[in-house]
């Protein structure tokens, strides 16, 4: 005869909790059931190495997952260890009582060797199954109990029944009746479909029988639902190439092999398995796939979350892979992490591994890495920007042009340091839009005639970078088209003889901050410069582009005395302080400048008048 016994906590209200606000996703449940069916199984087959007659001669170990339409169940069965009759008044009559936390403590405290990897954390998981359920029955028998099962049920409204009745095979039944609109948890695709989301990775195989149709004849078939090859788990000397390449497609959705695979195990002060890849190109739904979601989450091979924030930084999203950290906590759902100290250490365990292998490939596989930074250097730039502790490793990773290096071949901020000859104190860059506009820039003139090379720099978040990256191995990073640069010397006695001029041309160029004469120039009459700490014209013009409202930044105009143009300017001024050609002139110096740091002029028609009246006139001569 049934026994009718009361939850032994609050239940209404804990079970209001669980079933309404405690789960995001609904079909969290089956998760939750096969991870307890799975320790089930776990823990007979631990008791068994010692106690051999547990088995019954039944060692086949199986999760089946039995739909009823026509009743409205869903069964969840194990043949593990199963529950006496007091073992499952403590279990399931007792909100956030854990079996499995209970069995663990006592391995521990027994000093157990070989402890099997038991997934249940938490006792609240077996309660999920009232969120779809107005009624859920167990039947269970313990291990070694002939026949001896017990039977429980509950509705989940404060109350529960139990009675002893016969079973013949050891384990669990957890027989679900499911509420109206959870008719989708018996169909045989959507079980399919949650156990490939969580549990693929569970050792045990998770079995559905199936209706096929041979040869006109219908019959049933059991069909195994999970892959159960957690690589991440077995030995890198179990796993072939080929298994690890069909493992990444299935993670990223890449048709191609990955461009490195980082398997390593943490010991020690901190234990976890990865199984991470490095992509050799961005996969074709990488740009609209949530970043976060590119790490997956497991707790002893069952799926947790892929939303990992917390244990990759997102400048590596780029990175696929499985994280199986067992002793990360978690709330009390299992679906977020908690904040913690191990997260950080776990954090920064994998960036520093990442980090490695990348400099590792650039190092001795220089052209698939070339073929990996082609794809994924704005990401390790913005690392840059995000990730200080970091920052010189990253910094070492980083390739650009240069003004000594071949159209389309790169050169490291290592190896640049390393060739800078004798007298060259800082690291040359210049950023703009293409190599062609940047080495032709008059910007390089003075530094090209020293022997000093110039770091090429095209990519929009280049303009981030050199805001983050200020200096490498004690060498400051120095734009060619900022501030006065050791270079730019200006014999004195020229500044005074052309003091007049210049202040003569700034009351008409409103538009600059100041004119001076210039010690950068070699070839070209003139060039903007900007002062150091302000937004560069490169800058300025990718932020208008981009829809962006910035205050123009009014720049320093640079004249070289030594060009013709200047000098005759020079000699019009002293022969007639008065005479309009100055104006013009200094107006087309100043248009030119625009022109060649790669900006547009105010007054083309203007700037193409001036030029046509010198045409007209070197015509007339």
């Amino acid at each position: 005869m049934a026994e009718t016994m009361q939850f032994k906590t609050e239940l209404k209200q804990l079970l209001n909790i669980i079933i309404h606000s405690l789960y995001t996703h609904k079909d969290i449940f089956l998760r939750e059931l096969i991870s307890n069916a799975s320790d089930a199984i776990d823990k007979v087959r631990f008791e068994s190495l010692t106690k051999h007659e547990l088995l019954e001669e039944n060692s086949d170990w199986k999760i089946k997952l039995i739909p009823n339409k026509d009743k409205k169940t869903l069964t969840i069965s194990d043949n593990g260890i199963g529950m006496s009759r007091e073992a499952i008044v403590e279990n399931l009559g007792t909100i956030a009582k854990s079996g499995t936390r209970a069995f663990l403590e006592s391995l521990k405290a027994a000093n157990a060797k070989d402890r099997p990897e038991l997934i249940g954390q938490f006792g609240v998981g077996f309660y999920s199954a009232f969120m779809v359920a107005d009624k859920v029955t167990v039947i269970s028998r313990q291990a070694g109990d002939k026949k001896a099962g017990v039977w429980w049920e509950s509705t989940g409204e404060g109350d529960f029944s139990v009675e002893n009745v016969e079973k013949e095979t050891r384990g669990t039944d957890v027989i679900l009746h499911l509420k109206e609109g959870s008719e989708e948890f018996l169909e045989t695709w959507r079980l399919r479909e949650i156990v490939k989301k969580y549990s693929d990775f569970v050792e045990h195989p998770i079995a559905i029988d199936v209706e096929r149709t041979d040869k006109d004849e219908k019959k049933i078939e059991e069909e195994i639902l999970n892959a159960r090859k957690a690589l991440w788990l077995r030995s890198k000397s179990e796993i072939t190439t080929e298994e690890y390449n069909e493992f990444y497609k299935h993670l990223s959705r890449d048709f191609e092999e990955p461009a490195k695979v980082i398997h390593y195990s943490a010991e020690g002060n901190i234990e976890f398995k990865a199984l991470l890849y490095i992509p050799a190109h961005k996969p074709y739904d990488f740009m609209w796939n949530d970043p976060h979601k590119a790490l997956h989450l497991y707790i002893r091979r069952v799926f947790i979350m892929d939303d990992c924030e917390a244990l990759l930084p997102e400048y590596l999203c780029f990175v696929r892979g499985v994280v199986d950290a067992p002793d990360l906590p978690l709330n009390v759902s299992r679906e977020n992490l908690q904040r913690n100290p191990l997260l950080e250490k776990i954090r920064n365990n994998l960036v520093n591994k990442i980090l490695a292998t990348l400099a590792e490939m650039k190092e001795k596989e220089n052209d698939k890495y070339l073929e990996f930074y082609g794809n994924f250097s704005g990401f390790l730039k913005e690392g840059i920007n995000r990730d200080y502790p970091n920052r010189e490793k990253l910094a070492d990773l980083l390739l650009f042009e240069s003004t000594k290096t071949e159209s389309g071949k790169m050169t490291s901020l290592s190896n640049y340091v390393g060739a800078m000859p004798a007298g060259q104190n800082e690291i040359y860059y210049l950023t703009g839009e293409t190599r062609e506009q940047l080495e032709n820039s008059p910007y390089l003139e003075v530094l090209k005639e020293k022997g000093y090379d110039v770091l090429l720099m095209t990519e929009p978040i280049d303009e981030i970078l050199v805001q983050s990256l200020s200096d490498y191995k004690g060498k400051k990073l120095k734009a060619a088209d900022k501030g006065v640069q050791d270079a730019d010397k200006v014999d004195e006695q020229k500044v005074s003889a052309f003091k007049d001029l210049l202040a003569k041309m700034k009351s008409t160029l409103s538009d600059v901050k100041d004119i001076r004469l210039s010690g950068r120039l070699k070839n070209s009459a003139s060039c903007l410069v900007t002062e150091e700490g302000e937004m560069s014209a490169n800058l300025e013009r990718l932020l208008k582009r981009a829809g962006r409202e910035t205050a123009e930044t009014r720049r320093i105009l640079e004249l070289n005395a030594e060009h013709p143009a200047v000098a005759a300017m020079q000699k019009i001024y002293q022969q007639n302080a008065a005479d309009e050609r100055v104006d013009k002139y200094a107006r087309l110096l100043y248009d030119q400048a625009l022109i060649a740091e790669g900006s547009k002029i105010k007054d083309p028609a203007g700037f193409a008048q001036r030029v046509n009246e010198l045409l007209i006139k070197d015509a007339e001569k």
